[in-house]
């Protein structure tokens, strides 16, 4: 693989080499140090971001959809994918499917419903697997956002599959979340107890032209009373298979992105996205470095001794950190 060439034709938007590219950081493993393609592409990369029309300060704006499974994230995607390119801007989406249990891979369903935008060059859309990573996100996610950051996306959707009390990565890893909800799918109490509501941005009821769209709305809204800070996220009612409301959503967006801008919100934001971008790459490859080691065998002794009551976990651990040095 010549990463040098794949890095090149990714600057220049060429679909191809964007795909390649994202496929080698999904495959990339954490092994320390050595000639990992990986790390190279990486640092070609790391200063191919920063502003410019219809980004961010810090380069492409990073949208987040999450929601419990039937709301309609993969069809608001395409509705956002729509506005956004009737602004101009170039849209990259990461849609990270369930892994299939047989092969490892994608289930493939979100791009199964953005086909209409399968051919705009101005538009990569990639599905990505969980690979039963838990947080609603592929352990890769991060990587492939630099991918297509620096091959010029001035927007990157991120549609999770579906959440739960532990899945609000994506939360994490967007400068704005949204949270979409709709009538039939569990009231926002229930949505409150998946604990959602906090990490959310701005609230979208899809599916609005249903019965009991406007009691979630009312829900949402005495919610939202409740919230003690400077942003409190707007209440946007979409139907998103037939594209109404897609206005009343880019101005919320808008609005939140010059939110965070102004309150200098985002900047904290990406600090933290590269906090955890670093730990998690530190944790990965101490992983394989206590692999290469061999030290699963003292692990398995260390584990028989803590059973035994000989030693206590914490004690354990630092005689395990101890000897991987």
């Amino acid at each position: 693989m010549d990463v040098g060439a794949l890095v090149a034709d990714a600057r220049r938007g060429r679909p191809r080499a964007v795909a390649r590219l994202i496929t080698l950081v999904e495959n990339a493993t954490a092994v320390p140090g050595g000639d990992d393609p990986l790390r190279e592409v990486m640092a070609a990369f790391a200063t191919e971001t920063g502003p410019g029309a219809g980004r961010g300060p810090y380069g492409a704006r990073v949208i987040g959809l999450t929601g419990s499974p039937g709301v309609g994230k993969s069809t608001s995607t395409g509705m956002l994918i729509q506005a956004f390119r009737k602004r101009g801007h170039r849209v990259g989406v990461l849609a990270v499917d369930p892994s299939s249990p047989f092969t490892g891979g994608a289930l493939l369903g979100d791009r199964v419903r953005m086909q209409e935008h399968a051919t705009d060059p101005e538009v990569f859309i990639r599905s990505m697997a969980s690979r039963g990573h838990l947080g609603g996100l592929a352990w890769a996610t991060p990587q492939a956002l630099r991918v297509l950051d620096a091959a010029g996306c001035d927007v990157i959707l991120i549609e999770t599959v579906g959440v739960g009390q532990a899945e609000v990565d994506v939360a994490r890893l967007a400068d704005t979340t949204i949270v979409l909800l709709a009538p039939g799918m569990g009231d926002g109490i229930q949505a409150a107890k998946a604990g959602i509501l906090e990490v959310a941005d701005v609230f979208v009821v899809n599916k609005a032209d249903r019965d009991g769209a406007q009691a979630v709305v009312r829900e949402l809204r005495n919610m939202v009373g409740l919230i003690h800070a400077p942003w409190k996220p707007p209440i946007v009612s979409t139907v998103a298979s037939r594209g109404e409301g897609a206005d009343e959503l880019l101005a919320a967006l808008d609005k939140h992105a010059a939110y965070l801008d102004e309150s200098g919100e985002l900047r904290r934001r990406r600090l933290a996205r590269a906090r955890d971008e670093i730990e998690s790459i530190a944790l990965a490859q101490l992983r394989a470095r206590f692999a290469l080691a061999g030290r699963e065998r003292q692990l398995d002794l260390l584990a028989e001794r803590l059973l035994a009551a000989e030693t206590d976990p914490y004690t354990a651990a630092d005689d395990l950190l101890a000897a991987i040095g």
